[in-house]
C-alpha cells in the first residue's frame, strides 16, 4: 500500500538521470512544478537540452544526488537506474525508477489538472490502466459531468454568459458545461438545454428568466440587475441561453451591464441554431454550385412594421440562403414580402421545429405555400426557417 503525497518543489533541486524521451517528460513535469532541474546523461535530446535545465553530459557518478529532493532514474540501462536508486536510498532521497516500478521507492501517477484541481491516479503498478482512468476523469472534469467548484476568496463573484446551443444538450460546448458545474446560480432561458440543469448539484440555484412571445418572466433590465447583484455578492453566476449569446441573444447588453457594474465576466460562444439546426436536418446553408452566401435575419417583426430595419428588398433579390429566426408567427407576411420584392414563389422553404431534439419536425414547402402549410400542420416555435435552393439537398441526403 503506497502513501499518496503532493510535493511542493518550487525552488528545490531535482535530478533526472537520462537523456531520452522519458527523461524529457520527467524534466518537463519537474519544471512545471517549479523545481531546479539537473539532467545527467552522456547524450541528451536537443529538446531536453533546450529546456531551463542544467545539463551534465557524462555518466552518473556517486554523489550526483547530493542536495537534491527528488531523483528520477530514467535511463535505458537497468544497472544505471539501480545505482541511482541505491544512492537515493542511502541518502534518504525519494527516487522514481522509470524501468521497474517494483524496485522503485516512488511512482509517477497518471496526472490530469483542471484549474485548481489536480488528480493523480495509480493503479497497482499498471501504468496503462492508470492512464485510462486518468483520461476518463479528465473528460468528466472538462465536460462538467464531474463538477468541482473551485475554492475562491469571498467577494470573488463573476458572470459567465454561455450559449447553450440549438437544443440537444450534447451540443453545449465543453467549456460551457464545465462552467455550469462550477456555478452557484444559473439564470436560464426557456430555449436553453434544460436537461443539463438536472445534472447540477442540488444546492445550485436555478432561476428561470426566459422570455416567450408576449410573456416575459423578467425585463432585460431586471435580468441585468440580477446578474450583477449576485456576482457582486460573491457568487459564480451563469447566464445560460439557447443558441449563441451574441446572435439575437442580448449577450452584448448583459456584457455591458457587467462592465458598468465592475463585474468580471466571460463569454462562452454557443453553437448557433441559425446554422446547426439546418445542418442537423440535412440542409447546409451554403453548398458548392448552389450558393456561396447566406443571411441570418431576426424576423420577429412584420416587414411593414416601422421598427423593422431588415432590408427585405435586398434579401429578396440576393442569391444566397435566408435563415429566419423567430419567424413562425410572421410567415405569411414575410413570404408575401419576399415574393413581392422579387423572390420566386417556387423557392424551396423548410421550417424546422425543435431542431436537434427528439421532437424535431421538418416541413418542406415553397415560398408561396409555406404559410398555409405551416398553419395546416400547426407549426409552433421554436423553429428555424430556411429559404433557398439548399433545401433540396435534404432529399438528396436521404433525410426527408
Amino acid at each position: 500500500m503506497s502513501y499518496p503525497l503532493a510535493l511542493d518543489l518550487t525552488g528545490r533541486p531535482a535530478v533526472v538521470v537520462g537523456g531520452g524521451r522519458v527523461a524529457l517528460r520527467r524534466a518537463r513535469g519537474l519544471l512545471a512544478a517549479g523545481a531546479e532541474v539537473t539532467v545527467i546523461a552522456p547524450d541528451v535530446l536537443p529538446e531536453l537540452a533546450s529546456l531551463r535545465v542544467t545539463v551534465r553530459n557524462r555518466i552518473f557518478r556517486n554523489g550526483d544526488l547530493a542536495g537534491c529532493w527528488l531523483a528520477h532514474a530514467a535511463t535505458s540501462d537497468p544497472a544505471v537506474n539501480a545505482a541511482v536508486a541505491a544512492e537515493a536510498e542511502a541518502a534518504r532521497i525519494w527516487c522514481v525508477r522509470a524501468d521497474d516500478a517494483n524496485a522503485s521507492a516512488a511512482w509517477m501517477p497518471a496526472v490530469t489538472r483542471h484549474g485548481e484541481v489536480t488528480v493523480a491516479v495509480t493503479a497497482g503498478g499498471d501504468p496503462r490502466r492508470a492512464a485510462r482512468l486518468r483520461s476518463a476523469i479528465a473528460l468528466a472534469l472538462a465536460g462538467g459531468t464531474l463538477p468541482v467548484r473551485p475554492a475562491r476568496p469571498a467577494k470573488a463573484g463573476q458572470v459567465a454568459l454561455i450559449g447553450g446551443g440549438p437544443g440537444d444538450p450534447g451540443l453545449l460546448t465543453v467549456r460551457g458545461r464545465r462552467l455550469l458545474g462550477e456555478a452557484d446560480v444559473v439564470l436560464t432561458d426557456r430555449l436553453a438545454p434544460r436537461g443539463v440543469l438536472a445534472e447540477l448539484e442540488p444546492d445550485v440555484e436555478i432561476i428561470n428568466v426566459g422570455k416567450a412571445p408576449h410573456a416575459h418572466n423578467m425585463t432585460q433590465e431586471q435580468i441585468n440587475d440580477l446578474l450583477t447583484s449576485r456576482a457582486l455578492a460573491g457568487q459564480r453566476v451563469v447566464r445560460l441561453k439557447g443558441g449563441d449569446p451574441f446572435v439575437f441573444g442580448r449577450g452584448g447588453e448583459e456584457a455591458l451591464a457587467c462592465v458598468r457594474a465592475g463585474v468580471p465576466f466571460e463569454i462562452v460562444p454557443g453553437v448557433t441554431s441559425a446554422t446547426a439546426v439546418p445542418a442537423c436536418a440535412g440542409i447546409p446553408v451554403t453548398h458548392r454550385g448552389v450558393t456561396q452566401d447566406f443571411a441570418v435575419v431576426s424576423a420577429h417583426l412584420d416587414p411593414s412594421h416601422p421598427g423593422s430595419t431588415v432590408d427585405w428588398a435586398g434579401l429578396a433579390t440576393g442569391p444566397g440562403t435566408l435563415v429566419l429566426l423567430m419567424a413562425v408567427g410572421r410567415l405569411r407576411q414575410i413570404s408575401g414580402e419576399l415574393i413581392k420584392r422579387g423572390r420566386p414563389g417556387g423557392t424551396p422553404v423548410a421550417v424546422i421545429s425543435d431542431g436537434t431534439t427528439g421532437t424535431e419536425r421538418v416541413l418542406v414547402s415553397t415560398l408561396d405555400s409555406i404559410a398555409a402549410d405551416a398553419e395546416a400542420q400547426a407549426v409552433r416555435p421554436p423553429a428555424v426557417v430556411v429559404v433557398g435552393e439548399v433545401v433540396r439537398l435534404r432529399e438528396l441526403l436521404g433525410m426527408s
